[in-house]
């Protein structure tokens, strides 16, 4: 019987700020510290949690797991995390133990980047970068997203995951779309937009408000950085909406 869902393992003593920090962030979470940690110790403790934040290498991580993976709709969920937090990688349990959503959430606390490697991801090319005026509604980001589909003859299948500005991380509507399409949202730090000054169409309020120039395309353009813009700024109701579609494999062979 599993106690705490999560579980976060550190493999140096230097990963304890981090690892603390996703500890208060995610909620409840049993954490195991460097001076504790062994692979023995592991491979005792790994079933015992539906979830993993594996702190360390993705080497090591795959040392730890050689002849612990079972069944993937049973084995735990496990993500390997750099000291950086520069990735979040779902290396196990990726759909049916929830890994991928798990490195959504940790790129959300911690502007991580989340390496999603599933097929079915791979084969959704789109983008969306969407953002919004305060308290807008369910509906007014679903008319905006499908106006917006419907001029490019995309459909909401297609979409990989949705990026907007850290200033609306929490903004309940589009968390509750997101959630109901099932569609990651990845949270793009304002610095980044900053040091990446790009918009086809500035907007004098985001300027005023957040000192950058835009919100949907530069966001959608750094979560899809081999992407190019499919459909540049539009306005609906309150919401703004830029698709930003992946482009082929750029390599040929010769």
């Amino acid at each position: 019987m599993k106690n705490q869902a999560l579980a976060i393992w550190t493999v140096r003593a230097e990963a304890e700020p981090l690892a603390r920090a996703i500890a208060a962030r995610l909620g409840d979470a049993a954490l195991y510290l460097a001076e504790e940690n062994n692979r023995e110790s592991f491979t005792q403790k790994f079933a015992g949690h539906a979830r993993w934040v594996f702190i360390g290498a993705s080497g090591i991580a795959v040392r730890y797991l050689s002849g612990l993976p079972r069944d993937k709709q049973f084995d735990p969920a496990l993500v390997v995390m750099d000291e950086a937090a520069r990735f979040a990688i779902p290396l196990l349990g990726g759909h049916e133990g929830g890994a991928n959503a798990l490195a959504y959430s940790l790129a959300k606390i911690s502007g991580a980047m989340p390496a999603i490697t599933t097929a079915t991801e791979a084969l959704k090319p789109l983008t969306l970068g969407i953002g919004c005026r305060k308290n807008v509604s369910v509906s007014q980001i679903e008319n905006a997203v499908e106006s917006a589909l419907q001029l490019v003859s995309r459909e909401i299948a297609s979409v990989r995951e949705t990026a907007t500005l850290d200033a609306k991380r929490n903004e309940p509507a589009l968390l509750e779309w997101c959630a109901a399409k099932k569609i990651p949202l990845r949270i793009i730090a304002r610095e980044d937009v900053a040091a990446r000054a790009w918009a086809m169409q500035p907007s004098a309020w985001v300027h005023e408000n957040f000192q950058i120039d835009g919100v949907c395309e530069p966001c959608a353009l750094i979560a899809s950085p081999r992407g190019k813009l499919l459909l540049s700024k539009t306005a609906r109701d309150g919401v703004t909406v830029a698709i930003v579609e992946d482009a082929a494999f750029p390599f040929s062979e010769t």
